[in-house]
Parts: C-alpha cells; sequence; structure tokens
C-alpha cells in the first residue's frame, strides 16, 4: 500500500504561518482565542477540531462536552473563550455564532532521550500545540460560476 506524498518543509512553515492568524474574511465581525504552548500533540488537536469546524457553537460546546478524546477540554476551554470574547467585544449572540476556523499548529518540541541497549538514546518528543478558534456570524458567499443562458452549469 502506498503512502501518501509528504507535505515539503516549505509548504508546511507557509501554512503554519498562514494558520496563525485569522483569515480576513474571518476577521470582520468574528472574535477568536488562542492557547498556546499546551502540551498535546498537534495531530491529535486537529482530530477534535475537525468535529467542530462548520458547527454552531452551542452545537460545538456539546460535541466538545461529550467527546472522549485528550484535547476536547482544551479546545472546550478556547471555544469558550472565544465565544467571550464575541459576546463582550463584539455584542454577538450565542445563537448567531458559528465556528469559522478551528486550527492547531505546532509549538517547541521539548526533546528527551531514554537509555536503550548497548549504551545508545533514543530520542522522545514532546510536541506542544497552539490551539485557535475563531467564532462569528456565518458568512455566506456567492457562487461566482459560470451558467450557461438556459441556467445549466457549463
Amino acid at each position: 500500500m502506498a503512502d501518501a506524498p509528504r507535505e515539503s518543509r516549505l509548504s508546511r512553515l507557509v501554512n503554519r504561518r498562514r494558520a496563525a492568524t485569522p483569515s480576513a474574511e474571518a476577521t470582520a465581525s468574528s472574535a477568536f482565542a488562542i492557547a498556546r504552548y499546551i502540551r498535546i500533540s498537534p495531530s491529535k488537536v486537529r482530530i477534535v477540531a475537525d468535529l467542530i469546524r462548520g458547527k454552531s457553537a452551542a452545537q460545538a460546546q456539546a460535541i466538545l462536552q461529550f467527546t472522549p478524546k485528550a484535547a476536547s477540554p482544551y479546545l472546550l476551554k478556547v471555544l469558550n473563550s472565544a465565544i467571550a470574547n464575541a459576546e463582550n467585544n463584539f455584542g454577538l449572540a450565542l445563537d448567531e455564532l458559528v465556528v469559522l476556523e478551528a486550527y492547531a499548529n505546532s509549538g517547541p518540541t521539548l526533546k528527551r532521550f531514554v537509555a536503550r541497549s548497548r549504551g545508545s538514546a533514543s530520542p522522545i518528543l514532546k510536541r506542544t500545540s497552539h490551539i485557535g478558534v475563531v467564532v462569528g456570524r456565518k458568512v455566506e458567499k456567492e457562487y461566482t460560476g459560470r451558467r450557461r443562458s438556459d441556467g445549466t452549469k457549463g
């Protein structure tokens, strides 16, 4: 079974920088919260973040409360903070909020070593995460695809 091609180091860096700040369309009428240096692997957080992206804020809270993953309490804490920021700073109500973005970027890695046989050592990488959630009103995007004069796609 062939593995999927790995992402290049440069594209990972670019994607990480791009995801470090909320996108331009998300910042118009939205609030965000970021928790930095959380001691959990970003890949574990991304699994849970994928569950709440695009959901309403109340539905995302319910999902996180009943998801049996180690990242759920961290994401719930960041989500609640983003909701509080939206209510206090922008006057948005909970029922009109949607999770626009949920991401987990990698933070600094703590490097440890464990002793192995014959005097060698193996590395242990203790990864950290920067977890971010952006909530706001749902943005309706217009479809700009071309249509034929008879109304069919083309």
